[in-house]
């Protein structure tokens, strides 16, 4: 027992002795630090010293208490102290309370045992006897925590028996009491006293009380009282009934019930105009869900021919029924984890329980066994345990076999493969409940050995994948979208026919000819027996998956396409006339049909399933119906046409759908099939023809085949094989050119950049309002929107207006887009009612009021009518007028407090109002007066803006001017004014005053905030001038007002009342990324001097200078403002960044958003003209906002990490710790979910256990409110990010789901919208389809930092818009392409999730929900009048990475089932669009870097042989200029320029064609094309090597801001093998082309075809370098060439880091070699032998051949190469033997070996006749083959280190490293001696941050202001 001295007698008082280290608290309180450092094997105490920080302050003395209670009982949950930082706890712990015992005394008795019982009483009266009528559900939550602590620590403290009864008894009232007062998300359900208004709302109260009818449930009959007690609280609704009989968790149970709760009010009161009377929920609403919820599981339940489990007995309680079964459902799935991905594995546990549930319902006995069901009642993890953790372990072991990544897809079962087991009926086979030895559970041959324990896992035989492979190669795309390239092939074939037999397209209908066209039916059997086999030997491995049928139909297949390979050649041999040869033969014994052509019969009979097809595709709804269809029949029908598969089915468009996209199609063809046929075909037949013709016999090498008639077939390659891979790619093109016209067509009929600029903002405002009422503004009656408005509605509709638009305005002043000044000028006033006109922002009226009283002085005429007709012309001018004078009348008026005053304030108005009802105004008024007035009221309205120092001072000022003004209003301006003055003396003159006039004012008037802003107001009016015109000056304010502005004008839905709206969540993933930076990473500095803080400064320098003045920050700072401005300006830096915490404010705007439209909705005329005020001080308004927005919003942040960031010792995580916290307390509606990782004992055995956890923000700390127990670590099956959304994804609410990066960014008038858009769920639709992702534009935010962000910021734009816009309408091939698109949750939730999470193969996995969701079903809209923002990579090196992990991700896709199945169910022209859109785009850029390859090593064959010199040397080919045509048209393509139209389209719709072109130009001369050049060969190199090699990873591009210098070796690292190589290889097939070549020297066609080669070559090597920050410094290349020499020399080996050595670089470059298959070794060593052509061909042009063609000179070549590698092997050995030991030996054997090089050299050049271009030739000879033998021993590493030459390999490489460097280094230095060069590249760079005011000269001498706080001058 503790007492005063109970600290002597505990036993674990021998700890304090041991020899450990005091757990490392971070600096700040201590108290708050303790209680979440706790390990996690003890987070059970936690809880404890909470509570003990908690008290600390009351009662130091009990809060030692609780701590000395939490010290014991970790000692008893682990006396050893083995757990994970156990020991060093409890000896922090002990330490402190031995401190505590001697500080701490008892404060109200003399002992510990009275002063804590005296606590409690004390602490139970003070805050929970009354508190729960006055207390807040969460508060009182904290309380009951507090006292259920207490009392624990109290009955430790105080013997048994001696606890007083009152003590006991108020301990028994919270025991009873405290499950009511548990912390909530969202709904407090068991809360009594103060509830919350969201527990008072009808909808709430009537779905609670539908899921609490219970009534005639059946509860386990031989179940105990006590078995009931042990399992919790008593049966409350339908979900704890559920959890009763089938063993849930609490957590789960607990965030169902308010999930359902919350889904069934927000549908239920959808639509309902009378919430009077409304006790329950409408039957429709709930058989809606059951509708929506199962409708996969029905579909399942169809497609295997087995009955639902949804049933429901006569007269029963339907929609009890209904309730316990959607209960059920997302029970499942809520404790699901990562099976939450395999939805038909769900569907069947559903069904299985769903039949139980009926059975205790209706039958209580098993429907197998008979036994009933009145076993006892099941553990809370009883469902996890025996259910979803088996399955988890399948998973687990699959994955093992993965290796990380390394293994073969086709060698372990992925998600996919799991869950498409539950498509067969093979799944019953498990039984219910599951038979764990079941097939599917088993996983080896071999018996788990006796002591095998959980963890380890037994690998033996595999399984085999499930009606899918994923098999590394380039087949796949063949397979899958087969029918595209036999049209192509077809195609290609045919207009080659043509060509050849007749040069016109007319020739086609010669009877010859068509002969021969028709021939391309026989192409067509073969290449469909192609694809036959491929079926066969790609899906082999999933063979013994398959049932039956699928095996027969593959076979079946194959003899069919093999048959018709055989008959279609055959009777087409007979139809030939005058057949020879073989023909001959074949047609001998087919000649039997006279009168008809067999091969016509053939072929009518091989084309009827093509034309049947053909007519199913016209007529898509009986298609659809067809492949839905589960009669035996129709399945049996459409056996041959697909195979049975549960998703693909039915995925057909409506037929104007279909129309739309198969005429951009048709049209996109034929342009294409022309423009191949005149540019690419027909021009090179002639040639063609007489080259093959062309007799040649003076060969410049040996020619093997030099007596064959070859035909020259090698020529006609050479030229052709360019020619055809242009064929196959320039598609891809044309889908660029069509989708630019289209898109930007659809773009202008959206109203696309109606608005794009303030002059256009300007001129439209006044229908501004009138449009957002019609848009954003719910309507009561939606029919009588367009009609006329009366006046009172329309000053409602510009209040309303008004409102939003000035919260609109001061979201974007603290964001410090706009100074104050710019706010106050757009402001529109709060109250309007004081006003007759409409009161115009003061920018739209700016230099009004000047320019009318100019006119109105120098109007000459005696007529009112001619001053106010020119007045009345200009609207603006007009209301500024009238405003200005009311406006001052009513602020003279009130100022005055002497009646007489204000008469004559009165007066002079009404002579103002009647000479102008009169029309004698210029008669009664000196114009001439107004300019000398105007000049007073400006001082007096500067007067009183200003600040009061002193009163005194401040009043005698205003009454000195206000006289003057009075002065000059009666006697300048007013003809009769004296005479106002003198009656008003008159009138009082028996008053005995001795004031003056206008004497006595009412000061405390301007401190009134309204009035404040009306003399703000009229001071802008009267002296804001034409410089208004350009605000704001921001220009992302400008871009943000006017978006908005045009949004209004698009096609939108009409907003819905905010309680008939679709309830959303939105979802962020988070793992490790910056929260908010950290002072010191403000103020680090760069190599250079450069902190991130002063580059933001010059790059924003305007929104520095308006944070400046937002803040205000003194001279004089004392530290808690030195604190506060600290803290700001960190925030200020961090929303500029790529942050959690920029993410969460943004997406916090939906909240208040939503708070605002409520407020508009549900307050009546008078308040909304109110403005702000009127909601700002009325509680019930906010009460009743806040519910609504908590109702149909919720954001959760999935924090995978923060459990352990939080108990972590890293300062960083620590940190990302407190930052996360904060950011939780700063917003109470954030919810943070996060994996928990804990120790826990069972059976004496330490095991990790995991759980997800939701917590929020509670008063200084998180607070705990569900936590859910997992089968296993969630993250370690799938890939990171998507298994991070999924374990969270249970926690989200509502029926919409927006998923948002943690790179994202949102805007207060854009989640304005967010209502409207969920809209779109609801809109009807053709055939009643709705979409299940609505996909949303993006605003590249990151564009302005340098060039290269903003290219890439114009290329992504460019793909949110145009690019999706033609995606999603016409082309219906839209997906999921990241963030932000909003999902349909329901739809999505029970079919696999909102990602796909297999490793690896789903690397990109956003885009594979967006495939899931239309093989599903679904399909995907695109919205253009709401906008998110995000950020892009910024830096080179970021950007590669960011292609490579995209073009990684497109190299799985190619190999995925997804794309398999939609390639092959989508009809012909969808499957283009898919193809074109996805894989096809990488897999054509892939091409594009191919041709260039495959037209220089044709050109090097022709120039090598000799060939091309002797065609072009012939007379008739040298006249014709056809081959030089041909050739030139694929350079146009080489570069794909052409892809660059969508984002020129896109910014001219936007910003105007010469904006576009302006910026294009720009681009241009920043080297725009240089940098998409590169990034070419980033996607080609990534592309190609995923598919044959794999290596694909998730690769961490980094979000920061790239102001520093990237070294020469991480360039060469990251760019080596991708770009750096290839460039070479290419540099010296230009090089020896240009040598050795002899065509086209006198054409500047020769330039045209190899410039775009050079620039391509350029841009590959040297790229790095020009978009590397202070690349072309000296000093800076001068320390890269010593780090990149260090780099080079160090020696390898485990554990060194690659960036630290050359060794360990290499080998990790080579590690696709080592998991790679056979195949792909065998492909890489076939590509090598290219390198070998290089040395054939040049020994033969040596000097020292003399022209000798005998292959006895390539032998000698052969003998020279391996003599030098010797000499190299020697000297390296030597090095290793000798060098250290025999120094003098190594040294004459390197002087020999000099001396013998020297003899040899001067033999050959005085002997053999070498000459000294025969070296430089014999270097470009042996370079390559030497490269090639190093790629061979690479490839076959395994046989080179069994024979011990891996180390010659190994120094061969290093000597080709060293090459490579120099040739890349040696420019570079050469640029950096001259500095201009250097100057050049940073204004290259930097330009935007130029315009942006970026003094980046400045930036780079590193020349910075002292003081964080100054001002920045613009540039």
């Amino acid at each position: 027992m503790a007492s005063s001295s109970g600290l002597a007698r505990t036993p674990s008082k021998r700890m304090s002795r041991a020899q450990t280290m005091m757990v490392e608290i971070p600096n700040e309180d201590n108290s708050t630090a303790d209680s979440e450092l706790v390990p996690s094997s003890l987070a059970s105490i936690a809880p404890i010293l909470r509570v003990a920080n908690e008290i600390e302050k009351d009662n130091p003395r009990v809060a030692y208490l609780c701590r000395f209670h939490a010290f014991e009982k970790a000692h008893q949950m682990d006396p050893t102290s083995s757990g994970r930082g156990v020991r060093q706890f409890k000896t922090y712990l002990l330490h402190r309370l031995e401190r505590e015992e001697e500080e701490t005394k008892p404060m109200l008795a003399r002992n510990d045992p009275r002063e804590i019982q005296m606590y409690y009483q004390q602490f139970y009266l003070k805050n929970i006897a009354d508190g729960q009528y006055t207390k807040k559900p969460e508060e009182m939550a904290k309380i009951y925590q507090i006292a259920s602590v207490l009392f624990d620590v109290l009955r430790t403290v105080v013997p048994v028996g001696r606890v007083d009864d009152q003590t006991q008894r108020f301990a028994d009232e919270v025991e009873k009491k405290k499950e009511q007062f548990e912390h909530y998300n969202i709904l407090p359900l068991y809360a009594v006293g103060v509830k919350p208004a969201i527990m008072e709302l009808p909808e709430i109260q009537a779905a609670l009380r539908a899921i609490q009818n219970v009534e005639g449930l059946p509860v386990a009959r031989h179940t105990s009282d006590d078995t009931r007690q042990e399992r919790g609280k008593p049966v409350n609704d339908v979900l704890d009934w559920l959890s009763f009989h089938f063993g849930f968790q609490k957590g789960n149970v607990a965030n169902q019930r308010e999930h359902l709760i919350l889904l069934l009010a927000n549908m239920d009161v959808r639509k309902k105009e009378n919430l009077e009377g409304y006790t329950t929920l409408n039957a429709d609403t709930i058989r809606k869900l059951v509708d929506k919820v199962f409708k996969n599981y029905r579909s399942w339940c169809n497609y295997l021919r087995c009955k639902s489990h949804l049933r429901f007995q006569q007269g029963c309680n339907r929609q009890q029924l209904e309730l316990i079964y959607i209960s059920l459902y997302l029970l499942i799935w809520g404790e699901a984890s990562n099976i939450r991905f395999m939805p038909e594995c769900l569907c069947y546990i559903f069904h299985n329980m769903a039949n139980e549930v009926y059975g205790i319902l209706f039958s209580n006995a098993r429907p197998v066994s008979g036994d009933t069901y009145e076993n006892a009642p099941p553990d809370d993890e009883a469902f996890l345990r025996n259910v979803i953790t088996p399955i988890y372990k399948v998973l687990q072991r699959e994955v093992k076999r993965n290796k990380g990544g390394k293994a073969s897809h086709s060698k372990w079962r992925n998600y996919d493969d799991l869950n498409e087991y539950f498509w067969s009926g093979k799944c019953f086979q498990l039984k219910w409940p599951m038979n764990v030895k079941a097939d599917f559970f088993a996983h080896s041959d071999d018996p788990p050995l006796a002591n095998e324990t959980n963890n380890q896992i037994t690998v033996g035989k595999r399984k085999p994948k499930t009606n899918f492979v994923e098999a590394r190669t380039f087949w796949h795309l063949y397979r899958s979208f087969d029918r595209m390239w036999i049209f192509f092939i077809m195609a290609f074939q045919a207009m080659l026919i043509v060509a050849w037999n007749s040069g016109s397209l007319l020739g086609f209908f010669d009877e010859d000819v068509f002969r021969k066209v028709l021939t391309i039916f026989i192409t067509a059997a073969f290449l469909n027996f192609l694809q036959a086999t491929l079926d066969i030997i790609l899906s082999f491995n999933a063979w013994r998956s398959l049932n039956f049928s699928q095996i027969l139909r593959y076979l079946a297949k194959f003899a069919i396409a093999a048959f018709w390979a055989v008959v279609l050649p055959l009777a087409y041999s007979s139809s030939v006339q005058n057949p020879t040869g073989l023909v001959r033969f074949f047609s001998s014994w087919i000649n039997d049909w006279q009168n008809e052509s067999l091969y016509n019969y053939c072929l009518a009979i091989y084309l009827i399933p093509n034309i049947l097809a053909a007519i199913i595709f016209l007529l898509p709804p009986l298609r659809r119906r067809m492949e839905r269809s589960n009669w035996r029949i129709v399945t049996l029908f459409m056996w041959w046409a697909q195979p049975k598969l549960y998703v693909g089915r039915g995925m057909h468009e409506d037929f104007f759908s279909l129309l739309k996209y198969t005429m951009f199609w048709i049209l996109l063809l034929i342009s294409k099939l022309a423009f191949s046929y005149y540019v690419e075909i027909l021009p090179l037949v002639q040639p063609t023809k007489i080259i093959m013709e062309l007799r040649v016999d003076n060969y410049q090498w040996h020619e093997f085949f030099s007596e064959v008639k070859t035909h020259n077939i090698g020529v006609v390659i050479a030229i052709w094989s360019p020619i055809v891979l242009v064929y196959f790619m320039d598609a891809q093109i044309w889908y660029a050119i069509f989708s630019t016209l289209f898109g930007g067509i659809r773009g202008a009929f959206s109203h696309l950049g109606e608005i794009r600029t303030l002059g256009m903002l300007r001129s439209r405002f006044e229908s501004v309002p009138r449009a957002f009422c019609r848009r954003l503004v719910p309507s009561p009656n939606q029919h009588n929107r367009k009609r006329h408005l009366d006046e009172a509605t329309e000053r409602k509709n510009i209040a309303s207006f008004s409102l939003v638009w000035n919260k609109f305005i001061h979201s974007m002043r603290m964001q410090d887009l706009i100074s104050d000044r710019d706010r106050d000028l757009l402001l529109v006033p709060s109250s309007s009612s004081d006003v007759s006109v409409v009161q115009w922002p003061p920018f739209l009226l700016a230099s009004k009021i000047p320019i009318a009283l100019d006119m109105a002085k120098d109007f000459k005429k005696k007529d009112d009518a001619g001053l106010f007709k020119k007045i009345e012309t200009d609207d603006y001018m007009h209301s500024a007028v009238i405003e200005c004078y009311e406006t001052l009348r009513d602020i003279l008026y009130n100022l005055l407090d002497d009646d007489a005053d204000r008469l004559i304030v009165k007066e002079i108005c009404y002579e103002v109002d009647m000479s102008i009802h009169q029309r004698r105004f210029l008669t009664d008024f000196r114009m001439s007066g107004l300019p000398a007035l105007s000049n007073r009221l400006e001082k007096f309205l500067g007067i009183l803006l200003s600040n009061v120092e002193d009163v005194d001072t401040f009043r005698s000022q205003i009454i000195n001017v206000l006289q003057d003004i009075m002065e000059i209003i009666t006697q300048d301006v007013m003809v009769n004014g004296s005479g106002i003055i003198a009656r008003a003396h008159r009138h009082h003159e028996g008053d005995q005053k001795k004031e003056q006039r206008f004497e006595k004012i009412n000061i405390d008037l301007i401190q009134m905030k309204t009035w404040r802003e009306k003399i703000i107001r009229l001071y802008l009016l009267l002296t804001v001038k034409e410089s208004a015109i350009n605000v704001p000056p921001n220009l992302e304010a400008r871009r943000r007002i006017t978006f908005f502005a045009n949004s209004l004008f698009m096609n939108m839905p009409s907003a819905p009342k905010v309680r008939d709206m679709l309830s959303f969540s939105v979802l962020t993933p988070y793992y490790k990324e910056d929260v908010l930076y950290s002072d010191e990473e403000l103020t680090k500095e760069n190599e250079d001097g450069i902190s991130i803080l002063f580059y933001l400064q010059r790059i924003y320098p305007d929104e520095w200078n308006n944070f400046l003045e937002r803040v205000q920050p003194s001279e004089n700072k004392d530290e808690s403002e030195e604190a506060r401005l600290k803290e700001e300006v960190r925030k200020w830096v961090s929303y500029r960044g790529q942050t959690l915490s920029k993410t969460v404010r943004g997406m916090m705007y939906y909240r208040q958003a939503l708070e605002l439209q409520y407020c508009l909705e549900f307050s009546d005329d008078s308040e909304i003209l109110g403005g702000f005020q009127a909601f700002e001080d009325d509680p019930r308004y906010i009460e009743q906002a806040q519910a609504l927005a908590n109702m149909k919003f919720t954001y959760v942040v999935s924090c995978q990490v923060y459990g352990a960031q939080k108990k972590s010792s890293d300062q960083r995580d620590r940190s990302c710790y407190l930052n996360i916290l904060n950011l939780m307390l700063t917003y109470p509606s954030l919810r943070v979910a996060y994996i928990d990782e804990r120790e826990e004992t069972v059976d004496g055995i330490s095991q990790k256990v995991y759980y997800s956890v939701l917590v929020k923000g509670g008063e200084k700390l998180d607070e705990e409110i569900y936590r859910i127990r997992l089968p296993g670590p969630p993250t370690e099956i799938g890939e990171g990010k998507p298994e991070n959304q999924n374990h969270a994804i249970i926690f989200t609410r509502g029926e919409a789901l927006q998923t948002i990066d943690m790179n994202q960014d949102n805007y207060f008038e854009e989640a304005y919208k967010m209502r409207n858009v969920l809209e779109e769920f609801l809109k009807a639709r053709h055939k009643e389809r709705k979409p299940s992702i609505l996909g949303l534009r993006e605003h590249i935010f990151t564009g302005s930092v340098s060039s290269l962000a903003w290219f890439m910021s114009n290329q992504e734009t460019s793909f949110v818009t145009i690019g999706q816009r033609i995606l999603a309408n016409p082309l219906r091939v839209r997906f999921h392409y990241g963030h932000p698109d909003i999902f349909d949750r329901i739809f999505h939730l029970t079919r696999g999730g909102i990602s796909k999470a297999s490793k690896i193969i789903n690397l990109s996995e956003d885009i594979f929900a967006g495939f899931n969701s239309t093989l599903r079903g679904g399909y995907v809209t695109h919205h253009e009048y709401i906008q998110v923002g995000k950020g892009r990579d910024v830096g080179m090196n970021q950007i590669s990475a960011f292609e490579a992990k995209v073009a990684n991700g497109n190299g799985e896709q190619t190999l995925s089932r997804d794309v398999y199945r939609l390639g092959r169910r989508f009809d012909f022209y969808r499957m283009l669009s898919f193809y074109f859109t996805t894989v096809g785009f990488y897999f054509s850029s892939m091409v594009t870097v191919l041709i260039v390859y495959v037209f220089l090593y044709g050109r090097l064959y022709m120039v090598m042989s000799g060939l091309e010199q002797e065609i072009i040397e012939n007379a008739t080919i040298h006249q014709s200029k056809a081959l030089e045509e041909a050739l030139a048209t694929q350079s146009v393509f080489q570069l794909g320029l052409l892809l660059v139209l969508p984002m020129v389209m896109e910014i001219g719709l936007e910003k105007g064609f010469r904006t576009a072109l302006g910026d294009f130009i720009i681009m241009q001369l920043q080297l725009a094309s240089v940098f998409f050049t590169f990034q070419l060969g980033t996607k080609a190199h990534y592309y190609g090597r995923t598919i044959l090699h794999g290596g694909s990873k998730y690769r961490a591009t980094g979000r920061g801001f790239v102001v520093f210098h990237a070294r020469f070796a991480d360039n060469y690292r990251l760019y080596s093998r991708s770009h750096f190589v290839k460039g070479l290889e290419l540099l010296i097939l230009l090089v020896l082309y240009e040598v050795y070549g002899q065509s086209y020297r006198s054409s500047s066609l020769y330039m045209f075809i190899t410039v775009s080669m050079w620039f391509l070559v350029g841009s590959w090597l040297f790229a790095p370098f020009v978009f590397n920050p202070s690349g072309f410094d000296w000093q800076k290349t001068v320390d890269d060439w010593t780090d990149w020499k260090r780099w080079m020399g160090n020696r390898g080996g485990i554990g060194i880091n690659p960036n630290k050595s050359w060794e360990s670089w290499w080998e990790e470059e080579q590690e696709h070699l080592k998991f790679t298959n056979i195949r792909g070794r065998l492909l890489e060593i076939i590509l090598v032998f290219r390198f070998f052509i290089y040395q054939y061909g040049i020994v033969y042009h040596l000097d020292i051949a003399h022209h000798s063609k005998k292959i006895l000179v390539y032998g000698l070549s052969w003998l020279v190469m391996l003599t030098g590698l010797l000499v190299l092997k020697m000297v390296s050995m030597g090095r290793r033997r000798f060098g250290t030991d025999f120094q003098l030996m190594f040294r004459i054997l390197k002087a020999l070996l000099f001396l013998g090089f020297l003899s040899v050299m001067t033999v050959l050049f005085v002997v053999c006749g070498l000459t000294i271009s025969d070296l430089f030739a014999a270097i470009l000879a042996f370079l390559p083959t030497g490269w090639a033998i190093l790629l061979i021993g690479q490839a076959m590493r395994p046989v080179l280190k069994s024979l011990k030459f891996w180390d010659s390999i190994k120094e061969l490489a290093r000597g080709y490293e060293y090459i490579m460097g120099l040739v890349l280094f040696m420019p570079t230095a050469i640029l950096s001696w001259f500095p201009f060069v250097s100057e050049f590249q940073t204004r290259l760079l930097f330009n935007q941050a130029f315009s942006r005011g970026l003094q980046i000269s400045m930036i780079l001498a590193g020349r910075k202001e002292k003081d964080i706080t100054s001002p920045v001058k613009y540039a």
